[in-house]
């Protein structure tokens, strides 16, 4: 079974030859694949036995799991590709493990075991030296290991870090290194070995991010010098500010800068950059920044992570008065990861095309020329980073009649696969996946076919396996579940005004259409009975994770912008409730506190809180007059409006530190409060800014001019429900009178404040737990579109370093449970409790916790739901909880994943290892209900037919749910 002992290479892999494997010796020799085929052939024959039907299925298994493990080991290879032969067979054992060959896992480890132990006794008491090491430079010259400066760097890596030391990481560093190895794999070869002991102690992460840095200064500094050059920490830090202005010169150059960025005061720009700040990234999140945000001429950054988050900064302060002073206080957020702009705005701050802009939000009129200016619009849009969310209700439906041709519809299906292609074929310029989610209403007569949209079964034609979607849900739709009723659908050509209707009176005109419709005045509808269109809703956001469930009324109820149009659909992420129509297209723009940093040994640090929201409300105001506009009708909407998002990110990890277990009464009161100071000070910053800059245009009229603040309009939803339950508590501990009051009188420079985005890559960026999400687990690989990364909850290892309680036992036992603490009998209950993961967490906590918040917020919340062993009733339950505790938005429904943590003894497989832009990703496991192959079969997850409670419980389905997966590496929720 050993790798080593098998033919040399054959001439049918002549196409891997380049990648080169370093043998135990040094020795160097040509990656063969064919040796992986046989070493896991007889490991399968020496357990199944070598009979011809065994031999035959045997020689089957091995062929594709010879594949996965090429296809994993030359998607982690580097530039200059190159790997030991204990990664090759760490990889093998990764993939028995995954193909569920367990025993066959067991004997090959084994057999390593037994081998290593071999070759240990038949060593020579004092071994021969290893030759002396050459590196080789990027023009082709060879010159010596300077190994003195890989320990320095190494030292410098782990100095400040506790638990971590330098030696392992030599160690694991000297392993695999090869004569002519080239200056980048030698970079990464110390990467590679701080990554492999990030599961045993979690600060690995830093020294590897710190690693990554090392890297990343040579590739900046040799660009902007013509040369190779190299600077460690220390010197790094003495010249950052000479950098500084040679970076942005260069960008400026090279087009990628606004030229306006020069004409700052450097010298007052650069004596405020912290250069120690770079060393407070975990891997993750440098990774991350080195993939896909940071600046780069053909693929060479030149962007450290200091001068990044001044660029932002100083593109967000161009058109302040004292835009220096300004720039500084934006920097001192950005950099200390106090708060965190979204993805665009990091993207493209300071540059020569500065949409900065995270969301837009269209409606679809229904003619061609608005139709096909929707698609045109959704490219533009999309090319600078702008996530979509397109409301096509008014498209008639399929058999409503087109005047102008005499004919039928074809319905709205046929026009969301172009759109769904539109979104595949403009992805944001490489840097992440265009994306678009579609919302239709529940009355309109394509509804049962738009609920299909996302299937894997079917005709192609009418899928669309790219593009979310989601049910613009009406109250009238949820009371009629609730009575066991029926629901009619329409064509909107027929009854165009449900469309702008809302509350009672979209209830009295629905009703009036259906007497319509018994009369014979209608001509295109549909009965059904509500209960089965919900149980089927429910079944398809089970099986593929759409459409998901969103509710028109509370949106609209308690939107302060209701004089002047209508909410109709929510964004890519829904937490985006801003009016639209043919005239306008919605924008907002994003960015988040974390929430964590704003948590001390007391609690929540209100005055520290109040000071980063200000800042944050008035960065986010900039957004607005510095866009880059890609369509008049953004531009035109977000100057009239000028709605921002303030959200937040890293709830869990504040409740960690203060040690206040999810699950918690304590958990649902401190969402309630630390939104509630949220809001207070993002109100209290408009205020301020209208009083410096003027209302926003359509102030006048709103409910911000009425004196009614988003606590205020829960009342407006309760009048609405007429006497259904609406559960929601109303309680408060400030000053809202007096903040009503300055509201009503000075005004407010924004329409929208408040809204809680994903968050995920930005929280990857500071290293916190994303938005208001549950930890996933205590231990997984998380894949993005930056690779595969162990990740640790470094909260659980502190408390279990505390009592004692960690080691390399525990670190197996968190493996083979999946990461939970559930099942490990040594871990006290009060940290299970505390590290209950979001699958151990019953979801109305999460559900108790975002009605809370949605009293203080205007718009929405991304809030994900959790369900480890789904049924029908079970969701039934849930999502008409949601509805009574007056939730305005749901996101997607997690379930288990069918990528665990290995449970294995692995080190090192955890994913791509070399700092490449993204981009050159190899295959993922799809998550089921995205596209393409899954790895759950369409259709094992329909929801019984317990989805009411008037109909008989059935199991929950033994298969594993369809639902959008938490590691989904494309899904927009995941980046």
């Amino acid at each position: 079974m050993s790798l080593e002992t098998t033919s040399p290479p054959s001439a049918a892999d002549a196409s891997t030859a380049p990648v080169r494997v370093i043998r135990r010796d040094g020795s160097v020799s040509s990656f063969d694949p064919t040796k992986i085929s046989v070493a896991m052939t007889k490991a399968f024959l020496a357990v199944e036995g070598d009979d011809a039907a065994t031999s035959s299925r045997v020689h089957h298994v091995v062929e594709e799991l010879t594949g996965q493990v090429t296809d994993a080991l030359l998607r982690h290879a580097g530039p200059e590709p190159a790997l030991h032969i204990e990664q090759i067979q760490d990889q093998v054992e990764l993939a028995l493990m995954r193909g569920g060959h367990h025993k066959v896992a067991r004997a090959y480890v084994l057999y390593r075991e037994e081998r290593a132990r071999a070759r240990a006794a038949s060593r020579p008491a004092e071994a021969p030296a290893r030759p002396e090491l050459r590196v080789r430079a990027a023009d082709g010259t060879l010159a010596p290991l300077d190994w003195d400066r890989v320990a320095h760097v190494v030292g410098e890596a782990v100095a400040g870090l506790a638990d971590v030391a330098a030696e392992p990481v030599l160690a694991e560093t000297r392993r695999n290194l090869y004569d002519g190895i080239g200056a980048d794999e030698l970079a990464l070869a110390q990467i590679m070995a701080a990554r492999t002991l990030v599961e045993q102690e979690p600060n690995y992460s830093f020294v590897s991010a710190r690693l990554l840095l090392d890297k990343l200064r040579a590739e900046a500094l040799s660009h902007l010098a013509g040369a190779a050059r190299q600077a460690n920490q220390d010197e790094m830090a003495a010249g950052y500010g000479d950098y500084f202005r040679d970076y942005v010169h260069r960008a400026v150059e090279l087009e990628l800068l606004d030229p306006e960025l020069t004409r700052f005061d450097l010298d007052r720009i650069t004596a405020a950059l912290r250069p120690e700040r770079d060393l407070n990234f975990g891997f993750l999140g440098l990774q991350t920044l080195y993939d896909r945000y940071f600046l780069h001429e053909n693929g060479t950054r030149f962007e450290l992570p200091q001068a990044f988050f001044m660029r932002v900064a100083m593109g967000l302060a161009l058109r302040e008065d004292d835009r220096e002073r300004r720039a500084v206080e934006f920097y001192e957020l950005l950099s200390t990861f106090a708060f965190m702009a979204s993805t665009p705005t990091l993207f493209n701050s300071g540059t020569t095309r500065p949409q900065l802009s995270s969301c837009f939000l269209t409606t679809v009129d229904d003619d061609l020329d608005s139709i096909f200016q929707a698609y045109k619009n959704n490219a533009l849009l999309a090319k600078y980073s702008g996530g979509l969310g397109n409301d096509w209700t008014p498209v008639r439906g399929l058999g409503a009649h087109i005047k102008g041709t005499n004919g039928r519809s074809q319905g709205v299906v046929p026009f969301l696969k172009i759109a769904n292609d539109t979104a595949v074929a403009v992805n944001q310029g490489g840097k992440r996946k265009g994306a678009a989610c579609a919302y239709l209403e529940t009355w309109h007569v394509d509804i049962e076919e738009f609920l299909d949209l996302r299937k894997n079964t079917g005709d192609e034609r009418r899928r669309t396996h790219d593009m979310n979607t989601a049910n613009w849900v009406p109250d009238e739709f949820l009371r009629r579940v609730e009575a066991d009723g029926e629901w009619t659908l329409f064509s909107p050509d027929e009854v165009p005004d449900l469309h702008d209707l809302y509350g009672t009176a979209f209830a009295e005109r629905y009703r009036e259409y259906e007497a319509m419709a018994d009369r014979g005045e209608i001509t295109v509808f549909r009965r059904v009975r509500a209960v089965e269109l919900w149980r089927r809703m429910l079944t398809m956001l089970f099986e593929t994770g759409h459409p998901w469930i969103t509710f028109k009324d509370p949106c609209n109820l308690r939107s302060p912008q209701q004089h002047v149009g209508v909410v109709h659909s929510s964004n890519l992420c829904t937490e985006i409730t801003l009016n639209t129509s043919t005239d306008e297209v919605a924008v907002c723009n994003l960015g988040s506190v974390n929430l964590v940093a704003h948590v001390g040994p007391d609690g929540l640090d209100t005055e520290r809180l109040a000071r980063t929201v200000h800042t944050a409300v008035r960065m986010l105001d900039n957004v607005v007059d510095i866009n880059f506009y890609t369509i008049p009708e953004a531009r035109r909407s977000n100057l009239r409006h000028r709605p921002v998002g303030l959200g937040l990110m890293g709830f869990q990890d504040a409740l960690f530190e203060l040690g206040v277990p999810l699950a918690s009464d304590a958990a649902v009161e401190f969402a309630d409060r630390s939104m509630e100071h949220l809001s207070y000070h993002a109100i209290s910053a408009s205020v301020d800014l209208a009083a410096e800059r003027g209302r926003y245009a359509t102030f006048e009229g709103s409910l911000w001019s009425k004196g009614i603040l988003p606590i205020d309009s829960i009342e407006l939803l309760a009048k609405a429900r007429e006497g259904d339950v609406l559960d929601v508590d109303t309680s408060s501990t400030l000053d809202w009178d007096g903040l009503r009051e300055r509201v009503r009188t000075v005004g407010m420079r924004n329409s929208n404040v408040m809204a809680i985005a994903p968050t995920a890559t930005i929280s990857n960026i500071c290293g916190v737990g994303q938005s208001i999400e549950p930890q996933f687990r205590n231990l997984f690989v998380k894949s993005n579109m930056s690779g595969d990364f162990t990740v640790v909850n470094p909260y659980l290892v502190r408390r279990l370093k505390e009592r004692g309680l960690w080691d390399e036992v525990m670190v197996a036992d968190l493996k083979y449970f999946d990461g939970s603490l559930g099942e490990i009998d040594r871990v006290p209950d009060d940290l299970k409790e505390l590290f209950a993961t979001a699958f151990e967490v019953d979801s109305r906590c999460l559900v108790d916790a975002a009605s809370r918040r949605q009293k203080w917020i205007d718009q929405a919340q991304s809030l994900n739901l959790y369900i480890a062993a789904p049924s029908g009733r079970k969701l039934d339950e849930l999502y008409r909880y949601a509805w009574h505790k007056g939730l305005k938005t749901t996101y997607y429904l997690r379930a288990q994943s069918a990528t665990h943590v290995e449970k294995s003894t692995l080190r090192g497989t955890d994913g791509r290892l070399n700092a490449v832009p993204a981009g050159t990703r190899g295959t993922n496991t799809v998550p089921a209900g995205t596209r393409g192959t899954n790895t759950v079969p369409a259709g094992t997850g329909s929801v019984p037919a317990a989805a009411v409670p008037a109909v008989a419980p059935s199991p929950a389905p033994a298969a594993e749910p369809a639902a959008c997966r938490i590691d989904d590496p494309d899904c927009e929720a995941c980046q």
